[in-house]
């Protein structure tokens, strides 16, 4: 059972973001290109984490 307003509502929008931040934003940045890089990545890495706990989501406990 995954939820889908946290896999496609937080953690799709955190990896783009977070990968146009990386690749795009950052090269044309002179002074704080690391600095950008390093926000953009971690970015990045919170929206697969969002991404795979909305897969695992469940709303009730599994007992087994």
């Amino acid at each position: 059972m995954a939820s889908k307003s946290i896999t496609v509502g937080v953690g799709i929008p955190m990896i783009v973001v977070g990968a146009l931040m990386a690749w795009l934003w950052a090269p044309v940045e002179g002074v704080y290109q690391n600095q950008v890089e390093l926000v953009g990545s971690a970015i990045g890495i919170l929206g697969i984490l969002f991404f795979i706990s909305g897969l695992v989501y469940a709303k009730e406990p599994v007992t087994h």
